[in-house]
């Protein structure tokens, strides 16, 4: 008999959580435990992946002087479409609200049930500090301090700057060290989030059994519309802007686009690793769309690495679908650090399955949002990150395109016909 796939084994896990939520109610608890253990788990992985992956990205592609004309507009093209990406996810976000329409008494009690220290959270929403002070406070005074407690924010100034120092250390074999290490740390963690997910089923059995037995089944139904904003906004994403974008700077037609990198797009969506995808993804870039080599070689690895706009899409929804769920507000200051988290975060995401989830958890630590929330999420979630992998390989076709055509370094031809 054939093996379950992991996603189905984790909506199989939901499903069966939700009957035994529904059937048993809050006598359910006593396999709370169970979910807990799950998210102290993932909670293990985020400060040392997000660390390690970002700054073995930051050195490998952060000196100027080799990145030069390429590195930079390659670099602002991508930071420009996560950053336009999030707002996309924000804006379906606060238009639907589809984690608003729980009933006030479910909120209270999830608000309060959420841990222990719910009270101080939300008092930190509501008293932000100043723009001046946020800033000032991403730089750590001690890094180690941030590492032990967590500060995203500061872990990722951290390591960008770590990154960057790196790559001018004058000693090659300092260098290859320090950066061997960090790949091996980065590479250990990935596999912990692959050994992690092995009991993912179980995890959200426990986890949604829990949220239903306490709070019901009018949980289910804003889930629904949660996965309807992240999927409308995906399509957008891909259809206007990754359209716009080769239409405008490398006046090539969308069609032609599209169609030549459908098989790259096929291979994230069915394998959600942006990583798995690359090669297709430079084949087709290079002999569907023109792009020489020298340019795809370099904007689409680095693309694999920190371009991540279908999952800073997702992340923006997820974080507000979660805040909405629980009754707290966010704010125009919370939802801006979703934006700058979301986009930073995207530089360190690993191009691997469902590590979405982990940098989501780095986000919801920052804003002091219940990480349980992942927990009603992380049912659909496998179908989403299928999705969303695809939006983050086109954007890496669009960039090599767009990089290569402003480089004049794109190929004429059937590819760059605009009437097609």
């Amino acid at each position: 008999m054939k093996k379950l796939t992991l996603p189905t084994q984790i909506a199989i896990g939901m499903a069966i959580g939700v009957l035994l939520g529904a059937w048993l109610g809050e006598s359910i608890l006593v396999i709370k435990p169970i979910g807990d253990l799950f998210l102290r788990l993932i909670r293990m992985v985020v400060v040392p992946l997000v660390f390690a992956s970002l700054l073995v990205g930051t050195a490998t592609v952060g000196d100027p002087k080799k990145l030069g004309r390429i590195g930079g507009r390659t670099m602002a093209y991508y930071l420009c479409t996560t950053a336009i990406a999030i707002t996309i996810g924000l804006l379906i976000a606060n238009i639907v609200q589809p984690g608003a329409g729980m009933d006030p008494i479910v909120q209270e009690r999830l608000l309060a049930d959420f841990s222990a220290g719910a009270d101080a959270s939300v008092e930190r929403m509501q008293q932000r500090p100043s723009v001046t002070d946020t800033l000032l406070d991403i730089v750590p005074q001690n890094p180690i301090e941030a590492l032990a407690t967590a500060n995203m924010l500061q872990i990722i100034f951290f390591a960008v700057m770590f990154g960057v120092a790196l790559t001018m250390v004058p000693r090659p074999e300092h260098k290859a060290a320090v950066l061997s290490f960090f790949e091996g740390v980065s590479d250990a963690m990935i596999q912990l989030v692959h050994i992690v997910m092995l009991i993912a089923p179980i995890g959200v059995l426990a986890l949604m059994a829990v949220a239903v037995g306490q709070f019901g089944l009018d949980v289910l139904r804003v889930l629904l519309l949660y996965a309807a904003c992240v999927v409308v906004g995906l399509l957008l994403h891909m259809s206007l802007v990754y359209t716009a974008a080769v239409r405008l700077f490398a006046k090539m037609s969308p069609r032609r686009f599209f169609t030549a990198i459908r098989p790259a797009q096929l291979v994230a969506f069915s394998t959600s690793s942006s990583g798995a995808a690359l090669p297709v993804t430079m084949d087709r870039v290079t002999k569907g769309l023109g792009v020489p080599e020298q340019v795809s070689s370099f904007v689409l690895p680095l693309g694999a690495t920190i371009n991540m706009d279908g999952t800073a899409l997702y992340q923006g929804v997820a974080t507000v679908f979660i805040a909405q769920v629980y009754g707290m507000e966010l704010g125009v200051g919370g939802q801006l650090t979703i934006v700058l988290m979301a986009t930073l975060a995207s530089i360190g995401a690993a191009a691997v399955p469902g590590v979405g989830i982990i940098t989501l958890a780095m986000v919801l630590e920052q804003l002091g949002l219940p990480l349980e929330g992942v927990a009603l999420i992380l049912g659909v979630d496998r179908i989403l990150d299928m999705l969303r992998t695809a939006t983050n390989v086109t954007g890496d076709a669009s960039a090599a395109v767009i990089v290569a055509a402003a480089e004049g370094q794109l190929e004429s031809g059937e590819q760059n016909d605009a009437t097609a």
